[in-house]
């Protein structure tokens, strides 16, 4: 059976979406889950964009040891070598350069010949290569590219060195019967195609990005590019879940393998949510929250009687358990690291002690913890590792009421410190958000976006607080957890205005 490769751009091209942003501890937690998961690819970032962006490509080339890591560049010396530092430590380092090849972005945005493009795909991808011994070359825009003059950029990169040759469909303008035609037009129009793996990265503006990569499959494609729960810049790209899970139920379709731990899709779906501070749609194919959900009489009945009726996959192929162990005050260490486990989540030793102490204080608040509960205290422990150097939530106390004015009294550690403050406001948050606003110098800033979800059912149920905070062009996420909203919120603010 052949084997598709998938290449995971959740880090690069997922991180590239408004608002989507995230620290060097947070990109190397999705890194390693993805590793886990068993993704054969993972581009790590777009090392010249920024020295952030190198370090993190960096850490993540020198930690991963099992699968592939890739940095993007342009055609260009600079970008190539800055893209070849970042990953030269990777166990299997991997240089993925690109060069637009449509008319309107080469008029426009290159202002460069066919013929000078052409030249410089030779020359790059061979310099390229010289450095790595993995090289992948993207014609971008190749969907809006007269496919005569796609086929010689392909051949030219080819010729270059290079082993991967992605067909992006970078502003999701493609339809499948389109996509299908290109794929099969450049097999039988490029000379040495066979010897490469094909590769296609379809962005989602047409709601089509799933569909044109699987054709793609369909006609010969050995690698296809996807971001978890289909992040990415515009509408996103291809969802890796989606993807994954349809070459998984419909075999008869598509008679390819990959390497992918199904079981995993739902705890590194939940990590991405979690991490970038928002939510699944409700409706969102396989990993949203009623994608196993029945409420109709006649659906319930139907899957009662068999599950088939109207779930084409289980559950637990995406890693939902549907036995729960129940786990409380009483029980041990080791029986929360087995659940962990069982969750998909592998922590070292002091991270293990770390969240075995929260979950104790939270066997104090709640009577039976949750699979979600559990989960939420792997994901914000995160939250809590970049809050140990930052400033930490002391106490606070809120006074609020519809005929008073709500104040906040403050009191947060700082190296050892401690600082109060009091404020007013609007209700009960703004009054503690502005108390820390006093409380730690940061640039000029606005909250963009607050938000509060449950992790799971109760009075006692934890929440789940996520703010945006926009500082110029940045946007930074703060997440806090607690069966408190308010101190929830609290520590979203100043998890956040820590980052800041």
């Amino acid at each position: 059976m052949k084997q598709i490769r998938i290449f995971d751009t959740t880090l690069r091209d997922g991180e590239q979406a408004p608002g989507c942003s995230m620290d060097l501890a947070e990109k190397i937690e999705i890194a390693q889950a993805l590793e886990r998961m068993k993704v054969d690819v993972i581009e790590a970032g777009f090392a010249i964009a920024s020295q952030g962006d190198f370090i993190s490509v960096q850490t993540i080339a020198r930690t991963l040891k099992n699968c592939t890591v890739a940095s993007l560049s342009r055609a260009t010396v600079k970008d190539i070598d800055a893209a070849w530092e970042a990953v030269r430590d990777a166990k299997y380092p991997l240089i993925h350069t690109f060069l637009a090849t449509s008319p309107t972005h080469m008029q426009y945005k290159l202002k460069m010949s066919e013929d000078e493009v052409l030249d410089a795909i030779a020359k790059m991808v061979a310099y390229a290569r010289n450095l790595s011994p993995q090289v992948e070359f993207s014609a971008e825009d190749a969907m809006r590219s007269d496919p005569s003059f796609l086929a010689k950029a392909v051949d030219a990169a080819i010729r270059a060195g290079a082993q991967v040759i992605n067909i992006p469909d970078t502003v999701g303008y493609a339809t499948p019967a389109e996509m299908g035609e290109m794929i099969r037009y450049l097999k039988k129009s490029v000379e040495n195609i066979d010897t490469v793996i094909l590769s296609v990265h379809c962005h989602d503006d047409l709601g089509l990005a799933v569909a044109n990569s699987l054709v793609a499959v369909m006609e010969g494609a050995g690698q296809v590019e996807c971001t978890v729960n289909g992040i990415g810049e515009r509408a996103g790209n291809a969802a890796l879940e989606e993807l994954v899970m349809a070459m998984h139920t419909r075999p008869d379709l598509y008679p390819v393998g990959c390497g992918i731990d199904t079981t995993r899709i739902s705890p590194v779906s939940r990590l991405v949510y979690s991490i970038l501070g928002v939510n699944a749609p409700i409706n969102k194919a396989v990993v949203g929250q009623n994608a196993f959900a029945h409420e109709a009489g006649i659906h319930q009945h139907g899957v009662m009687a068999n599950r088939a009726t109207y779930e084409i996959m289980t559950p637990e192929s995406i890693g939902l358990l549907q036995n729960r162990m129940v786990l409380g005050k009483h029980s041990g260490r080791h029986a929360v690291e087995e659940r962990l486990s069982a969750l998909g989540y592998t922590l070292e030793k002091e991270e293990l002690d770390q969240l075995f102490t929260r979950f104790k204080e939270l066997c104090d608040r709640k009577k039976t913890i949750s699979d979600y509960d559990l989960e939420a205290l792997a994901v914000h422990r995160l939250a809590n590792v970049s809050d140990n150097t930052g400033y930490k939530l002391e106490r606070f106390t809120v006074n609020s009421g519809n005929y008073v004015t709500s104040n906040a009294v403050m009191s947060l550690l700082h190296n050892g410190e401690r600082l109060e403050e009091v404020a007013i406001g609007d209700g009960p948050i703004d009054a503690a958000f502005n108390a820390v606003d006093k409380l730690i110098p940061a640039p000029p800033h606005s909250l963009e976006d607050y938000n509060i979800q449950t992790i799971s059912e109760g009075k006692d149920a934890q929440g789940e607080a996520m703010v945006k905070i926009r500082c110029g062009d940045r946007v930074i996420t703060g997440r806090g957890l607690s069966t408190d909203v308010i101190e929830a919120s609290i520590l979203a603010y100043v998890n956040g205005m820590n980052k800041l």
